[in-house]
């Protein structure tokens, strides 16, 4: 079956550079994507976006040129809540992928156990109106009780604006909540106002939620200028970020967002991204919990035993 991509999205980036940061040993790229392919996992009917091919072996292929040991595949709204190609790049992995689903209330016990046994940890409620259509809310919180038993977690994806109104939603959900890409805060805004002081008080006052300090490239104004020694790519994401990781060491985690899904403007460098990643956690000790201790804790918890 043959798909034509969304007019204007650009082509994930082809020739990522080596990154200058070293990155410690069994580093986790803990936000990444695979689409499709498309004529063997199809796209979702319903999708509000048309990806180009990104598939499991190219997704591999720039873990190890970036020098990460392992990857968590998040669902992508392209495919809706058919998971296949999710869980086929998790089985495919020899262990080094782990997953997060999308799901409806119709999904049966012995799908979560199957998705399980092949790596998925996770669920992930979007609630980005222009990514998908509303599900009610007592739909979501039925799925993060019927998951909560597997030690699975919950992902979110909303937008800065929103929290108010998901607040209440948020802090009832009975399992630990990643945020995503740090509620995407709009960064022109200053990292002590109200909107961004509003998501830290979510934190600071429910120790089940975690973030993301990924995806600046989503989130900045100044925009990508070349590393320089000292100048950060997206330097105005930086103190959001470094904020976060800062006050809640042992609650980030860090992803490429590989391959970096409708983006439009420009498509980042991978390998600019992760030297981006000493910007925001300054030391060696921050750097090993936001990209080996974390992850590996909330996804491997067996191996951190």
């Amino acid at each position: 079956m043959a798909f034509e991509k969304t007019p204007g999205w650009l082509d994930w980036y082809a020739n990522p550079s080596k990154p200058r940061f070293q990155l410690p040993a069994g580093a986790v790229d803990a936000h990444c994507h695979v689409f499709g392919p498309g004529d063997q996992f199809p796209f979702a009917a319903e999708r509000k976006y048309t990806p180009c091919d990104a598939s499991k072996a190219q997704l591999f292929a720039l873990r190890d040129h970036l020098g990460f040991a392992r990857n968590v595949v998040v669902q992508a709204t392209c495919h809706g809540a058919d998971n296949r190609a999710m869980v086929d790049a998790c089985r495919a992995s020899g262990g080094k992928a782990r997953g997060v689903a999308t799901v409806k209330r119709t999904v049966t016990e012995h799908e979560l156990q199957g998705m399980h046994a092949n790596g998925v940890r996770g669920v992930r409620f979007n609630f980005v109106k222009r990514l998908v259509d509303f599900t009610p809310k007592d739909e979501l919180m039925e799925i993060a009780s019927r998951i909560a038993p597997f030690g699975w977690h919950v992902v979110i994806y909303f937008e800065a604006v929103d929290l108010p109104e998901l607040w209440d939603f948020f802090t009832a959900l009975p399992t630990t909540v990643v945020v995503d890409h740090m509620g995407r805060p709009d960064v022109s805004k200053p990292v002590d106002g109200p909107e961004f002081e509003l998501f830290i008080k979510m934190m600071r006052e429910h120790d089940n939620i975690w973030s993301k300090v990924s995806c600046p490239e989503r989130l900045s104004v100044s925009g990508p200028p070349a590393l320089d020694g000292e100048q950060a790519a997206y330097r105005d994401v930086v103190p959001f970020a470094r904020r976060i990781v800062e006050t809640f060491p042992d609650r980030v985690l860090w992803g490429t967002d590989w391959p970096h899904p409708n983006l439009k403007n420009h498509m980042p460098d991978d390998g600019l991204l992760v030297d981006f990643i000493p910007h925001i956690a300054t030391t060696p000790e921050l750097q090993r919990k936001l990209l080996v201790d974390n992850p590996m804790r909330l996804y491997w918890p067996e191996e951190t035993r």
